[in-house]
């Protein structure tokens, strides 16, 4: 073969993404099928690589490679022609070749060849002891090499194999588990899935170095799986770092969890990003035949992110927490739903209280949810699940122009009321953020005084710089600010005396046992009411739910509070009502 010639057909075969991948049932099935047909005990898929032919497919051989030179595949290959050798060693050419040697006495071979011409190797069948071949078996013979070419082809054109890594893909996953429930009904196996890395790591990493340095991670990661599996076992590239194998039959559940952790942590060990990533790993028993492929794949990718949360390296199947996490799922897709229509979201106000006079200074806007199947589902299930994602920023809007709405109706009623809206560390990155709060003022004929907005430390030092430069134009533009759940996050003095805020809202998880004086409760709130005044702040304390707590507070000179013991989040028409109760009318509620 001339050597344009041969480059090309190597390219063609390179470009398949073949070569050193393990082997899949689909692959396997044409293989026996062969070995059967002839009665012969030895079968394979050969690939022609430059000096090598390698197996993508074999039964009754434990070698994965022989030498090309001698090879009767590579003579297939070159010839693209049917090969029959009824007795290698009555064969000039091939009497001493490495499968003469071996023993091997009969061979015949039949072209794998692409629709471009090229040749990539041989489906072959060998025996032991010389014999002819029928027409009728050659015919079959060539019959099954077409269909590994139509596998090969397939494969390659819907993502069978993953570009990067050479491994069969998610979809190979499923086919093959549906091949082995056929064929293995009833037998128990571990499905595993290793998260090589967590998407804030992969991320990192392309940032700093570029995809082409989490490309060969992959490669290193796949390297090292098919090292611990050895050739028999198949592994699957199932997502951007995601690996997925099956466990050998008849293996004792605990002694494998071990002998995993113990292989994982030496590649860990090992590997040129050991330093930057961590590897998790999730198993999931199964019954092949009782459960859909795609199930036992994401019932073990639920067990890698369970190993993760718990920050260690392994972690077996929890129906619970697999039940939690598509609850979560199905929340957040039926959130998005609830935004573009108008039945289901709404507001509802928590009164604030001056600690000193027993005024009402202003309420809270909070988001509630009522899903049309589940009821209402608490804020603190679905905001944390929304502030994840790109709803987060849908969201706020949804709140503001709600509370927007609702400041604008009770001004045409008489009352002057000032409100709070949450906004989230996804609002830090919208460069309109705030002139879209100034247009809707603006269109309504609203104050900027009425409305305060309220960020949490954590958000604020997400993005500390973004942070500051935000709340400074909101002070700018004059909406009041405020530091929302003060005391669980991490702020640093040196942002919180340069921030613009002149509200600073305690978190409640400080208040809850505030029940005696000088307590260290006691102690640790006096702490931060004083150094929040010595910085300037008003001092908002959330969760009051008792008369010593309220009473506490006063002493220690907080000015403002909000909870239970003064009144529960309500809906509008019920604030209204409690006010011209508390307050004799609600047009004395002032900001």
């Amino acid at each position: 073969m001339r050597d344009y010639q041969e480059e090309a057909r190597l390219d063609a075969l390179y470009q398949l993404k073949l070569l050193d991948t393990s082997s899949t049932e689909s692959f396997d099935r044409i293989t026996r099928m062969a070995s059967q047909i002839f009665g012969l005990p030895v079968a394979a898929v050969s690939l022609t690589d430059r000096d090598r032919q390698w197996f993508k497919s074999r039964v009754g051989v434990d070698h994965t490679s022989l030498p090309r030179d001698g090879a009767p595949c590579a003579q297939v290959t070159e010839s693209s022609k049917l090969l029959v050798i009824e007795d290698l060693r009555a064969d000039p050419y091939y009497a001493d070749s490495a499968l003469g040697r071996a023993g091997t006495r009969f061979y015949a071979g039949a072209p794998l060849i692409t629709n471009d011409g090229y040749g990539l190797g041989a489906l072959c069948v060998l025996g032991t002891e010389p014999r002819q071949a029928t027409p009728a078996e050659l015919a079959a013979l060539v019959d099954l090499a077409a269909m590994v070419m139509a596998q090969i082809e397939l494969q390659h054109a819907f993502g069978h194999v993953d570009p990067v890594s050479g491994l069969p893909t998610r979809t190979q996953f499923r086919d093959d588990l549906i091949d082995l429930a056929r064929d293995y009904p009833g037998e128990p196996r571990l499905a595993v899935v290793v998260d090589l890395a967590r998407d804030d790591q992969i991320s990192r990493i392309t940032r700093v170095l570029g995809g082409a340095r989490v490309d060969e991670m992959i490669r290193e990661a796949t390297r090292s799986l098919l090292k611990i599996l050895k050739p028999t076992r198949s592994a699957y590239h199932v997502g951007p770092a995601q690996m997925a194998f099956l466990s050998p039959p008849g293996i004792e559940q605990v002694a494998y969890l071990q002998a995993l952790q113990s292989e994982f942590e030496q590649i860990q060990a090992s590997s040129s990003v050991r330093f930057v990533t961590n590897v998790a790993i999730g198993v999931r028993p199964f019954i092949l035949g009782e459960m859909p492929a795609d199930d036992v794949l994401r019932g073990a990718a639920s067990a890698a992110r369970d190993a993760r949360c718990a920050d260690s390296a392994i972690a077996l199947y929890s129906s619970s927490s697999d039940t939690a996490q598509q609850r979560q799922y199905s929340l957040l897709r039926d959130f998005g739903t609830a935004l573009e229509g108008s039945d289901q979201l709404r507001l509802v106000y928590q009164p604030r209280i001056d600690l000193k006079t027993g005024r009402c200074v202003g309420a809270e806007a909070l988001l509630r949810w009522r899903h049309p199947r589940l009821g209402e589902v608490s804020p603190a299930e679905f905001i944390p699940i929304i502030e994840q994602t790109s709803l987060a920023r849908q969201t706020t809007q949804w709140v503001v122009d709600a509370a927007m709405d609702r400041l604008a109706g009770w001004e045409e009623t008489g009352n002057a009321v000032a409100l709070s809206v949450n906004i989230s560390a996804a609002n830090l990155g919208e460069a309109d953020f705030v002139q879209r709060l100034q247009l809707g003022l603006l269109k309504r004929g609203l104050r900027p005084d009425q409305l305060e907005i309220e960020l949490t430390e954590s958000a604020i030092m997400e993005q500390p710089d973004k942070a500051m430069a935000v709340l400074r134009a909101l002070d700018a533009a004059g909406l009041r600010l405020a530091i929302d759940d003060f005391g669980t996050g991490h702020s640093s003095l040196a942002y919180l005396q340069q921030l613009p805020a002149r509200v600073l809202k305690i978190d409640q998880a400080f208040i809850r046992n505030l029940t005696e004086p000088r307590g260290p409760d006691f102690v640790l709130v006096e702490t931060m009411i004083g150094l929040a005044h010595r910085l300037g702040y008003l001092v908002v304390a959330e969760g009051i739910e008792t008369a010593e707590a309220a009473a506490i507070l006063t002493e220690l000179k907080c000015e403002e509070a909000q909870g239970f013991w003064f009144a529960r989040p309500m809906e509008a028409e019920q604030l209204v009502a409690w006010l011209d109760k508390r307050q004799g009318t609600s047009s004395q509620l002032v900001a």
